[in-house]
């Protein structure tokens, strides 16, 4: 199974355990968290095949890098829930650490911190 379909099952299965009788508060990060589900794992197929292609097409993985910062700011606006916001966050900084690897030559950037953040993302939305 690919990381981006765990971490959308992930997070998709932790907002669904929400029970009906939760407060305001947790029903609106499950609904922040289904609705992000699925472009935090987007995001994070598109910074593996960028940082994976890096070696042979460094604007390609500049583009998808550029596309996914465009994709994690709409994420950060979208939400009001601090901890939400701040997983996003931490997976913004996980990209801008891969682009300036990439800018530095590396063809092989360290993506665990981004793996980490979309993690901290499924422990937020689970209740």
């Amino acid at each position: 199974m690919s990381a981006r379909r765990r971490i959308a099952i992930t997070i998709a299965t932790a907002a669904l355990l929400v029970p009906a009788a939760v407060g305001c508060s947790a029903l609106n990060t499950a609904m922040d968290c289904v609705e992000t589900a699925d472009a935090i794992a987007t995001s994070v197929d598109k910074l593996q095949q960028a940082a994976s292609s890096a070696a042979e097409d460094p604007t390609q993985a500049r583009q998808a890098l550029d596309d996914i910062d465009r994709e994690l700011d709409n994420l950060g606006d979208k939400t009001d829930n601090a901890d939400l916001s701040k997983a996003v966050d931490d997976l913004a900084a996980g990209v801008d650490n891969v682009r300036k690897s990439i800018d530095g030559g590396d063809t092989t950037p360290d993506l665990k911190p981004v793996t980490d953040a979309a993690a901290e993302i499924g422990k937020v939305c689970t209740p």
